[in-house]
């Protein structure tokens, strides 16, 4: 499934959608990046697998997995987002697009918008706290707040299945997430940062009790782990506590026994 590009285009052409222009040129239209994304995933993801994306922002994620072969139950709040991957992916029946937050327990939740860089923006206040002040992120500000509906990751496998991989990239509130799911995946990948390594500390915690016994990091968009051979949850707690604060982000990746 190739994605549309003449809604990426309309997209970019109209002023309403300019909050996502940096994000459409970003992840669209490199075929380079794409490759690389796909030869990644296709190391957790196979054709007819179901995926969760939670967090999809503007839908790059989707579009990989799709071009793997993967169907994508996709979950994102902000409406300017959850717009354009419904026009990005139209008439595509094997992804279905969720407007809400994944969170603990199902209800709502107050989330908070930075429309200069709406891929930041949160449901998480602790993560704007740590953010106000720290270097790297003194120009973010989240100048807007909407209430929004929260479903869990349980709600949506009852709804959609279990899926074979579930990436989880949600800005502070991965722990959070973590929190609705009750069983183990073959796969999973949470976001961490370095302003708030307790929360990644919190999700390896999770998903060590959820029965996920190695680990592998990704730091960035560089699409690749950074270690030869899977780890233990102390071993990657250790890393992401060694990490400079300059490291930024990242991608925690989580495999349970087959």
């Amino acid at each position: 499934m190739n994605v549309n590009s003449d809604a990426i285009e309309s997209l970019k052409a109209d002023p309403t959608a300019s909050p996502i222009l940096r994000s459409l040129d970003f992840y669209y239209g490199n075929a380079g990046q794409d490759a690389a994304m796909d030869a990644f995933y296709a190391q957790f993801v196979r054709p007819g697998d179901l995926v969760f994306d939670i967090g999809a922002h503007v839908g790059d994620r989707i579009g990989s997995f799709r071009r793997i072969g993967a169907r994508v139950t996709a979950v994102e709040p902000q409406p300017l987002c959850i717009r354009a991957i419904r026009e990005i992916y139209a008439g595509d029946e094997e992804v279905v697009a969720v407007e809400a937050v994944c969170g603990a327990n199902e209800g709502a939740a107050k989330f908070y918008v930075n429309s200069a860089n709406p891929t930041v923006s949160t449901a998480s206040a602790e993560f704007i706290k740590a953010a106000d002040g720290a270097r790297g992120w003194q120009d973010q500000v989240w100048d807007e707040e909407m209430d929004v509906p929260v479903v869990t990751l349980d709600h949506l496998i009852r709804t959609y299945g279990t899926p074979a991989f579930a990436k989880i990239d949600v800005e502070g509130f991965e722990a959070s997430v973590l929190a609705g799911l009750s069983q183990a995946l073959p796969a999973l990948s949470f976001e961490f940062t370095t302003i708030e390594r307790a929360v990644a500390q919190r999700c390896l915690d999770r998903v060590t009790e959820l029965g996920f016994e190695l680990f592998n990091v990704s730091m960035g968009e560089s699409m690749n782990l950074n270690f030869d051979e899977w780890v233990s949850s102390k071993e990657m707690a250790a890393h992401i506590m060694a990490l400079p604060h300059e490291a930024n982000a990242g991608d925690i990746y989580c495999l349970s026994p087959r």
